[in-house]
């Protein structure tokens, strides 16, 4: 028994096994013909019961799936930073949160195809209620992240995930990843929240908190996708929050957009990851200020660095014309973009709700104006 038991991936001598508790699911078998539509099952079991580490599945399963994706779903996937990365080296990959599944399947494949060390993800336990769903998981190489506890048991997992962390990155050699906030961003303002940054201080032990996060290689992840497969699903909890409402997801609500985002249209997606930080940890660090503070600035540190490397679309300067009525950014697009997306939008909500246009608007002009900030002189 370990104590990373209620949260840790499968070991690698337990995967055949689950393939074979699973393998027949409705769902593996929805994967596997997706994916090998030309093979017939007794070929897709063939091919599981040839799986024996999560590695194997990855790459012989879930890699091809990702290909599928983009292929029917987007207009490909650029990648930029993954150079500067190197092989047989775990780092923690701290990144902006857009879709379930995909962010992490994508930077996956990017890392297979480049050697890299690929990670084990942290996923909320909301999307892993169901047997299936948390096996699934669980094969892929995520951890869980309990979500709606009480203040002292919050603390307990987040000093269990801190340390599964660590355990992962220095005894494993395991990349990780984790997102910069806890759950998606659904109105395209990217902000590293700072209580993410004090769970990774809980594993610290005796080191030196910028020996430690030195010690992390903390690299920024930037993921933007042109269309967001799951925009017009992300509407009614932003209508609550302009409602000034507690927002209270549906049924099912979190397997719909886990669908949405995998098969909806994306058009062109960018994947950017940025160098490790070190200096920028030595300069926080090294403030003579509350620890409070300095976990502050790490935060206002990574989010610059996201939000410089994220990747502007089209939709993105149309949404935020229309918002201000302007043609200021008419540069940065077509005519026949503007009108697809005028036509996306219509499809998608209520045009006379003006307070459903603008928050619609927002999730995709926020980029810009966020960005721009970002770029501003400090005075």
């Amino acid at each position: 028994m370990s104590k990373f038991d209620p949260i840790r991936p499968f070991y690698d001598n337990e995967v055949n096994q689950a393939l074979k508790e699973y393998g027949q699911h409705p769902m593996m078998k929805a994967i596997l013909n997706f994916t090998f539509p030309d093979r017939s099952e007794a070929e897709w079991a063939e091919m599981l019961s040839d799986i024996h580490s999560i590695r194997d599945f990855q790459t012989k399963i879930i890699y091809d799936a990702v290909l599928k994706v983009l292929k029917i779903s987007s207009d490909g996937l650029s990648t930029s930073g993954f150079e500067n990365l190197k092989p047989n080296t775990a780092y923690l990959f701290i990144s902006n949160h857009r879709d379930i599944i995909l962010d992490t399947s994508l930077l996956n494949a990017t890392l297979f195809e480049h050697g890299l060390v690929m990670t084990t993800s942290a996923i909320g336990d909301n999307l892993v209620k169901k047997p299936f769903l948390k096996a699934l998981s669980r094969i892929t190489r995520n951890f869980v992240v309990f979500r709606g506890l009480s203040p002292k048991a919050m603390f307990e997992n987040s000093k269990l995930n801190s340390e599964y962390i660590r355990e992962a990155l220095f005894k494993e050699n395991r990349s990780v990843w984790i997102a910069q906030r806890e759950g998606r961003t659904k109105d395209g303002m990217d902000l590293t929240q700072k209580g993410m940054l004090k769970m990774l201080t809980m594993a610290s032990g005796d080191t030196p908190l910028k020996d430690y996060f030195q010690q992390l290689k903390i690299v920024p992840v930037s993921i933007s996708y042109e269309n967001d497969p799951t925009d017009v699903l992300k509407m009614p909890e932003l209508m609550a929050k302009a409602r000034e409402e507690i927002y209270v997801k549906q049924k099912n609500e979190d397997f719909r957009t886990l669908v949405s985002g995998i098969m909806g249209q994306k058009k062109r997606i960018h994947i950017s990851v940025g160098k490790v930080l070190d200096e920028e940890i030595a300069d926080v660090f090294g403030a003579e200020v509350p620890l409070n503070k300095q976990l502050q600035l790490l935060a206002e540190e990574l989010d610059r660095i996201i939000v410089h490397n994220y990747q502007l679309w089209p939709s993105n300067y149309i949404a935020l014309d229309l918002m201000h009525n302007t043609n200021k950014y008419e540069d940065h697009y077509s005519k026949e973009e503007k009108i697809a997306f005028e036509e996306r939008m219509a499809n998608g909500i209520d045009m006379n709700n003006e307070v459903a246009v603008h928050n619609f608007l927002a999730m995709y002009a926020n980029p810009v104006t966020h960005k721009q900030k970002i770029a501003e002189p400090t005075t």
